[in-house]
């Protein structure tokens, strides 16, 4: 193998060393700012390791053909190394600033959907219920009025009706009943 592949190989997992630090600290403070649970960061793990796994050995075969030398693990520890070392404290501060942007953005999106869909469907809803309110008065004004328009059609059945219905309720098993439905009620 000539050192021009040997150099391309090193300078790629240099590159693969540094693309895994950067996935890892973006990982660790999302994972830190929110609170995933055991199970999640158990599963995000094992996909950051298959990920890095993947683009090291795709970074390796387009380096020499998947062959594993000693500069491939050396490329891989100085990437991490000079990542962490220079890049590690910046990455972190950018993607915290970058989750609190995506926050700011989503609260301001919200507060643009609920002036522009939420205040005018409120507005519309107190105007439905004080149209039904208006329009139930109005339907109680038409049906006392009705009632005493047609007070001499229905008050002569009434009064045929009521010395029945008076007997009724005056009789003597329904005044017991009431009696016994007060007295339970007291206690």
């Amino acid at each position: 193998m000539n050192p021009a592949v040997q150099w391309v190989t090193l300078f790629y997992m240099i590159m693969a060393g540094l693309a895994m630090g950067l996935a890892y600290d973006s990982y660790r403070v999302l994972s830190l700012k929110f609170n995933f649970p055991k199970w999640l960061n158990a599963i995000l793990d094992l996909l950051y390791w298959l990920w890095a796994a993947l683009l090291v050995f795709r970074m390796l075969y387009a380096g020499n053909q998947g062959q594993l030398r000693f500069y491939v693990f050396l490329g891989l520890f100085l990437g991490v190394w000079i990542y962490f070392l220079i890049f590690s404290v910046t990455v972190r501060r950018f993607v915290l600033r970058l989750i609190q942007s995506v926050q700011y953005m989503c609260r301001l999106l919200w507060r643009l959907v609920e002036i522009l869909i939420g205040t005018p469907l409120r507005w519309l809803w107190r105007f439905v219920l004080g149209l039904l309110k208006l329009l139930g008065r109005i339907l109680r004004f038409i049906f006392k009025l009705l009632l005493r328009l047609t007070k001499p059609i229905w008050v002569l059945p009434v009064r045929w009706i009521s010395p029945q219905l008076s007997r009724l309720t005056h009789s003597a098993w329904i005044v017991k009943i009431t009696g016994w439905i007060t007295k339970w009620r007291k206690r």
